[in-house]
């Protein structure tokens, strides 16, 4: 794969190894394999207590009275508090920048509990068993209200989720909480109306997404003490360990200088640990307490009291002329916020924003959202971050037109896609710098055989289908996300990486090396790399919206670049000559001396002189910053082969082909890695997972007994193929790939059953009696 550089590295000899877009190893791959990583609970002191959270067994209910006298005598525990021992002051879970887009509308404990498995106390003891035999003595009196339990129903119900009078937007999002309206916008471009007189053909249906979970290996996880001058350390398996410091602080209320927060190997997150979760409930107890204190949830916790993808239905019209020209767009979501309205309007911003872009050819387009509460989960950050939901609207309202106009979803995509140079007015407006969209397609339809299959195949006891489906991502948020990278050259010769990012397993911390090992002309294994510890790395906004290669590798490029410049400006100080005639290949700085002589310094003699006795230099540092005013998105094609079974219904994914665009690809192996498990999890989005409640509201798919993920058997061999563009506003020319692969399973797996069956599944998951029978 040919790969073009941003930066040209001086007197690069030939044969040289590079580092960027080679596979190169993780740099945690071994101790992974040999299973030597710690994660948060490993890491809690033997002797922490153990904090245990009583919860609400109704949807909706205010709690009138709670007596906690007969669970205080139970051995072994140390503490039980309730609404009227925690601070009340609102703030929000949602892992964003300051100010947050979402509501501050979350007390530590409420007395209002808004869903099946909200906080009532917090019970702290030296054993679990302990703790829940505590909590089993607990007495409250709950005054049980109604509850809104379907997210349809919720806009101007007389019940009102929110009705509190301190709860708070800081920045405007079209909120009328009295509505349970948590945020609305209308961004529309052109004349619909016109626009849409111009179509033949026009497909106007609703799509409905489930809420889903993010199902990752390591349940919510965190422990807290305070340190020797009294300060609050929290030690969280989370994402953004620089936002849980601020949540932490307006929890307890108390200054963000009083909090720290170390993240340590993380068992995947997906989205899930973007928000905050039990870290306010082991810090509390730890600053009331002055002692180590763990929460750990369990997996009942973890998929009932975290927080999920959002529920969604959507609308959608499609409108095409009989050519295949596509000439109007509109999409109007409803938004399922759940309790609380962590990621709301963002997350609902992306269904529209990051899919109506794609065909930016139309004449006029429209997309508009209103997010809701309601009395279930709170939902929250998933891979794909909304742009998932609005990928299996719109794209199945595509091959939906493309089968009523008898035209081939390819072809009709292929003449009606964006392409690089366009401004897109659906994306901020902003210009498409890179794109090889086309060329993902076309190189899907090869990899798949599209030009010798028919769409539908009999096979006697089963039907084959073909689907296809485009999407688009971000890369960061323009103009919010911050990374920073510092870099050290110390004794011997070897680079310290001082990063804030989060690696949660995708590979961040291998893919900054590479950019740094490439800047400096060094082998990875020469640059060690630190985990996140707010106290002591510089600031980033963390792991989400795919800003790790695009935002901090930037970062770690500059900050490598502005440490080669004091390299070779040492050893020209050193040597009396100008930095512009020093040359460095990595290993050895060579000059031309006054007097002509040739003049050498290994960059470990460089290294150790800058720390020499008498020098007063200390080690060689550089930091660097990055923030873009723009999003460049990454772009995928993806086309599923399906076997409907006959008699049973039963839907096999056959094959999986796809190509991505994600710039320059900066490491081969992970971002194959990515794209496989960002397919394996659509291919589960579509035909299995499924949150689903009682009518009481009591969520039911509470375990991986009851919560299907696919297993091996339930997915091919998926094939992944790149088409590498250059983005020139990212590090050697990449964008991001962490998110863009989990968007295409679902409308293409629909649309092959459809094909295959002459069923069209408009509401996710397709099951086997959707796939016979329809809806």
């Amino acid at each position: 794969m040919s790969v073009v550089s941003s930066y040209i590295a001086p007197d690069r000899r030939a044969g040289e190894v590079r580092t960027v877009s080679h596979a190169v190893v993780k740099k945690d791959a071994f101790a992974l394999l040999e299973g030597r990583p710690v994660y948060t609970d490993d890491l809690a002191p033997a002797d922490a207590l153990v904090v245990r959270l009583m919860r609400s067994p109704h949807a909706h209910a205010r709690i009138r009275s709670i007596d906690v006298t007969r669970a205080f005598k139970t051995p072994g525990i140390e503490a039980i508090y309730t609404y009227a021992d925690v601070p009340q002051e609102r703030y929000t879970l949602a892992g964003q920048s300051f100010r947050e887009l979402s509501p501050y509308d979350t007390l530590l404990l409420d007395r209002t509990l808004r869903y099946v498995g909200d906080e009532v106390a917090i019970v702290v003891g030296t054993s679990v068993q302990a703790c829940d035999a505590a909590i089993r003595r607990i007495k409250v009196d709950y005054e049980v209200l109604p509850a809104v339990t379907d997210f349809r129903e919720s806009l101007d119900n007389p019940v009102v989720i929110h009705d509190e009078d301190d709860i708070k937007a800081y920045i405007p999002i079209g909120e009328d909480f009295s509505r349970n309206l948590v945020a609305h916008e209308v961004s529309e471009v052109g004349n619909l109306d016109a626009a849409f007189a111009q179509a033949d053909v026009i497909v106007d249906e609703t799509y409905v997404t489930q809420a889903a979970q993010q199902a990752m290996m390591e349940p919510f996880s965190s422990y807290a003490y305070t340190d020797e001058h009294g300060r609050l350390c929290v030690v969280a398996s989370t994402q953004v360990p620089f936002h849980v410091r601020r949540m932490v602080a307006n929890a307890l209320c108390i200054p963000k200088g009083q909090v720290r927060v170390v993240k340590p190997r993380i068992g995947g997150g997906f989205g899930a640990k973007q928000s905050g979760c039990n870290e306010p409930f082991a810090a509390f107890a730890a600053y009331m307490l002055g002692r180590p204190c763990k929460c750990v949830y369990t997996r009942d916790e973890t998929f009932a009291c975290g927080n999920t993808r959002h529920q969604m239905q959507m609308h959608v019209r499609v409108g095409a002329r009989a050519d295949g020209t596509i000439v109007a767009i509109d999409l109007y979501e409803l938004s399922n916020a759940g309790a609380y309205g962590y990621h709301a309007p963002t997350t609902a911003g992306l269904t529209g924003h990051k899919t109506l872009p794609i065909y930016n050819h139309a004449l006029a387009s429209r997309f508009a959202y209103d997010v809701v509460y309601s009395n279930t989960e709170p939902a929250g950050a998933f891979r794909g971050y909304g742009a998932t939901q609005g990928c299996f609207a719109v794209e199945s309202a595509v091959n939906e037109l493309a089968d009523r106009l008898g035209m081939d979803p390819c072809e009709l995509r292929l003449k009606n896609m964006v392409h690089e140079g366009e401004v897109m007015p659906q994306y901020y407006g902003e210009t498409l710098n890179s794109c090889r969209l086309d060329d993902c397609l076309t190189r899907a339809m090869e990899m798949v055989g599209w030009a010798d299959k028919p769409l539908r195949r009999d096979l006697g006891d089963r039907v084959r289908g073909l689907g296809v489906a485009l999407t688009m991502q971000g890369s960061g948020i323009s103009n919010v996300d911050i990374g920073t990278v510092e870099i050290k050259l110390d004794e011997g010769g070897f680079y310290v990486l001082n990063i804030g990012c989060t690696d949660m397993g995708q590979g961040c911390d291998t893919i900054l090396v590479q950019f740094a090992a490439e800047v400096l002309e060094c082998d990875p294994s020469r640059i060690v790399v630190r985990g996140v510890d707010t106290d002591v790395s510089p600031f980033d906004c963390g792991a989400y919206a795919s800003s790790g290669t695009y935002i901090s590798g930037r970062a770690a490029v500059e900050a490598a670049r502005a440490l080669r410049e004091k390299i070779c400006a040492e050893a020209a100080r050193a040597w009396g000559v100008d930095a512009v005639a020093v040359e460095f290949d990595g290993e050895v700085l060579r000059a031309t001396g006054a007097d002509g002589a040739a003049l050498e310094m290994s960059l470990a003699e460089l290294a150790d002189r800058t720390v020499g006795a008498g020098l007063q230099l200390g080690c060689l540092t550089a930091t660097s910053s990055n923030t873009q005013p723009v999003s460049p998105p990454p772009f995928m094609a993806g086309i599923a082969e399906v076997d409907v079974d006959k008699a049973t219904g039963k839907v096999t994914v056959v094959d999986y082909a796809a190509c991505v665009d994600c710039g320059t690809v900066a490491n081969a192996n992970l971002a194959r890695v990515q794209a496989e498990g960002g397919i394996g999890q659509g291919i589960g989005m579509a035909l299995f997972e499924d949150v689903q409640y009682s009518p009481a509201g009591r969520m039911r798919t509470r375990n991986f007994m009851q919560y299907k993920i696919p297993s091996r058997m339930d997915v091919p061999d998926i094939r992944v193929d790149f088409a590498p563009s250059f983005e020139p506003t990212g590090p050697f020319g990449a964008k991001s790939i962490g998110e863009v692969v989990i968007n295409t399973p679902a409308p293409a797996i629909a649309s092959a059953v459809a094909h295959a069956t002459g069923n069209y599944v408009r509401t996710l998951p397709v099951t086997p009696e959707k796939a016979l029978f329809g809806e």
